[in-house]
């Protein structure tokens, strides 16, 4: 990937940065643990983004 990248796609990366991460433990007590996957979880070199 370039190291220069335009402001909109350097932010779409940082956003799906900071949702990459797992479900949080007071959801999966709240839901009782019916949602303990995250559907937008990716793997950086597995997935591409959808975006």
């Amino acid at each position: 990937m370039a190291r220069r990248k335009p402001l909109g796609k350097k932010l779409r990366l940082m956003k799906a940065q900071k949702e990459n991460r797992r479900v949080p433990a007071w959801v999966m007590k709240r839901t009782s643990r019916r949602f303990t996957r995250h559907p937008r979880r990716h793997h950086w070199r597995r997935n591409s983004l959808k975006k």
